[in-house]
């Protein structure tokens, strides 16, 4: 039975890791081809917030300015009853301004425009680089924490796994043109931690069984790790993937993006951490030697 579970570990972790690769060529494709569709936190665009008869919903709001503002717009709520925050795109030269106000008379008896201002593009340029500068020293520190807690061929493992989670998010909101705001961009970030940790779990284990089982070949050490570790992997993936879906069914369309990236992430980042982050060493020929000490010679 054990023998048995053993080959269908091995098994899932090489298809997976097969399947991660394909995916990974898809996410590269469709962000090429396509790009992301930046929300108006990047691209810059007008902020109104709005008050309103507090029995309208979000979608109520939408359908009203749908023909005036366009299916980019976006609704918020601001945190009082009846108060709403509209961004939309700023218009084109030679064309009109939107008139919100007369929009939404036709559904609320009362409207009043609290505030109307707009993010100019340069802002939205600071954000785009100051987000990338984000990414990219969160990706050193990991990858200077992997190379001082593993040895190279392990670690290299656990840093394709972060990359894959991130480009299949990233390939993901390009296919499907989803709105790339803020929120979703801190997703990311949140991805990286939450993969890391089950990576590090899993190499943790690997490096103890490499040094206690010096005569068991790779493979067979990485399928021990992997089932020592499976159940709580399940476990941690599941309440996490649990709250996610509270998310993204009772957050609306505030976090639809923030949820979309992180039920993504979550996914991933698990079959990662067991397929790339155990397979990729193997064909860096990880052995047990690599973390025996090396006997040094006295000799004169």
């Amino acid at each position: 039975m054990v023998n048995t579970l053993k080959k269908n570990i091995r098994k899932i972790r090489y298809l997976t890791s097969y399947v991660s690769v394909a995916l990974m060529v898809i996410s590269l494709v469709a962000l090429g081809f396509k790009g992301l569709n930046m929300g108006l936190d990047f691209t810059g665009g007008m902020v109104t917030e709005v008050k309103v008869d507090s029995s309208l919903t979000n979608k109520d709001l939408l359908k009203a300015l749908s023909p005036e503002l366009g299916e980019s717009a976006g609704v918020t709520h601001s945190g009082e009853e009846g108060r709403w925050v509209i961004r939309y795109s700023i218009p084109e030269q030679g064309q009109e301004t939107p008139d919100i106000k007369a929009s939404l008379e036709t559904i609320s008896h009362n409207v009043d425009i609290v505030s109307n201002s707009m993010v100019g593009s340069q802002v939205g340029d600071d954000l785009v680089d100051q987000g990338g500068l984000a990414l990219l020293i969160s990706m050193l520190t990991i990858l200077g924490y992997l190379c001082f807690r593993f040895e190279w061929r392990l670690a290299s493992g656990s840093l394709l796994a972060l990359l894959h989670d991130v480009v299949l998010v990233l390939g993901f909101f390009a296919a499907t043109q989803m709105e790339f705001n803020l929120t979703v961009f801190a997703a990311i970030l949140a991805i990286l931690g939450y993969s890391l940790n089950d990576s590090i779990i899993i190499a943790d284990r690997i490096r103890e069984l490499l040094v206690a089982k010096q005569t068991t070949p790779t493979p067979d050490i990485n399928d021990q790790a992997v089932i020592a570790t499976f159940s709580r992997t399940m476990v941690t993936s599941g309440t996490t993937l649990i709250t996610v879906a509270a998310l993204w069914i009772m957050g609306g369309s505030a976090l639809q993006g923030f949820a979309t990236a992180m039920f993504i992430g979550i996914l991933s980042g698990t079959w990662s951490s067991i397929s790339i982050g155990t397979v990729l060493p193997e064909w860096l020929k990880l052995e047990p030697k690599h973390y025996l000490p090396v006997e040094v010679d006295t000799a004169p």
